[in-house]
């Protein structure tokens, strides 16, 4: 396979809200809508892609028509503590998991979107102890 793009479609029941969470508060805007699907893209030198789909549609096989459960999306920024006073402090958001350091090498909260898909917002940091061991050296990968 040699695909062109990859990326999340989120399963939702509240399509406008959820759509208004990340096109308000995430960045992200909105590249096609229609009542049952919204294709998102959060500009920038490498822009990221998202889309939301009303979960009842029926392009989706029936046996899985449903919201979507357990899925946790990473953002990583720049000032996990600018983000925390943006979107907790002044926003409003309520945190599912409070700004903290973490010894495997992440600063982060987390968030839910209005489906309960939550919403890891990270910057990170040294890793300490066994957990620095844990890292493998990045390599640049070419796309062919």
């Amino acid at each position: 396979m040699n695909p062109t793009s990859v990326y999340p479609v989120i399963c939702t029941s509240r399509l406008q809200e959820a759509r208004d969470f990340y096109t308000t508060l995430l960045g992200f805007t909105t590249t096609f809508e229609a009542d049952w699907y919204v294709s998102l893209v959060h500009p920038g030198p490498r822009p990221y892609e998202l889309a939301l789909l009303d979960h009842t549609h029926p392009t989706l096989p029936e046996a899985y028509r449903r919201p979507v459960q357990g899925l946790l999306l990473n953002f990583e920024v720049e000032d996990v503590d600018a983000e925390w006073e943006r979107l907790v402090v002044r926003g409003g958001l309520k945190p599912e998991l409070e700004l903290r350091d973490e010894d495997f090498g992440q600063r982060h909260f987390i968030v839910a979107d209005p489906d309960g898909v939550l919403i890891d917002v990270i910057t990170p940091i040294e890793p300490k102890g066994e957990f620095a061991e844990q890292y493998v050296e990045q390599v640049d990968q070419q796309v062919g």
